[in-house]
């Protein structure tokens, strides 16, 4: 059996891979590790091969998890779950980046409970892009105003756009997902010139890394590819 270590590898030189193909330039597509449901010793095991993005969806779970790898330096803590009004607080002031913004309300309560020693926090808007009617995030059509409001907000820093494309799809609807994701960050690029830091596009899993890296992803993450397959929930 492969370990953590192993799969990293393996998975680096699939980005690395597909990044080349694509023409792009090496280091341009950072590795997040889904680290959700998975034990602090498997996130040290992973650390320890090189890794430090990791990508949490459940904000106790992870809050555990931080204090258990306090004694590790450098980790970023991605938060990429739903939220609830009631869990800003928390995600704001722990994680480093939050890639499922998808609307006003909860940009606004992150801005206001992020404490005034840290930096801004990144900020990814996570689009609804195959519109699927039980699927969290805001539509294409609404992309700009939620940027625009975000921008606004004193103790944000906008990153970009994050999707999951619907897994039922053929490749080439996928594929035609990913490049209307890429096409709408490059109209908020242009649409909102003072957002400088609008550089990143968060999209592709174990499955579908490289198709996602040719349109033009800069975070992949990859759960079941570095740490196997998740365990039941009970």
């Amino acid at each position: 059996m492969s370990s953590i270590a192993d799969n990293i590898g393996s998975v680096t030189r699939r980005i690395q891979k597909a990044t080349m193909t694509a023409g792009r330039a090496p280091g341009s597509v950072w590795l997040l590790a889904v680290s959700k449901a998975r034990p602090a010793a498997d996130l040290r095991e992973a650390w320890q091969a090189g890794q430090r993005l990791f990508g949490e969806s459940y904000l106790q779970e992870a809050l555990v998890k931080m204090v258990e790898l306090e004694d590790l330096p450098d980790l970023e803590w991605h938060f990429i779950g739903p939220i609830q009004s009631n869990k800003t607080r928390q995600i704001a002031s722990a994680f480093h980046w939050v890639h499922s913004v998808d609307r006003l309300k909860i940009a606004r309560r992150l801005s206001e409970q992020r404490e005034a020693r840290l930096p801004p926090l990144n900020i990814c808007i996570q689009v609804n892009i195959d519109r699927e009617g039980s699927k969290a995030g805001c539509l294409p059509e609404e992309v700009k105003e939620l940027a625009t409001a975000i921008t606004e907000l004193p103790n944000l820093n906008l990153r970009g756009l994050m999707a999951i494309p619907d897994p039922r799809a053929t490749q080439q609807e996928r594929d035609g997902s990913f490049r209307r994701m890429a096409d709408l960050l490059q109209h908020c690029q242009q649409q909102l010139p003072g957002a400088t830091g609008l550089d990143t596009l968060s999209m592709g899993m174990s499955g579908d890394l490289e198709d996602a890296i040719r349109e033009g992803a800069t975070i992949v993450r990859v759960g079941t590819d570095i740490f196997g397959s998740r365990p039941v929930q009970r």
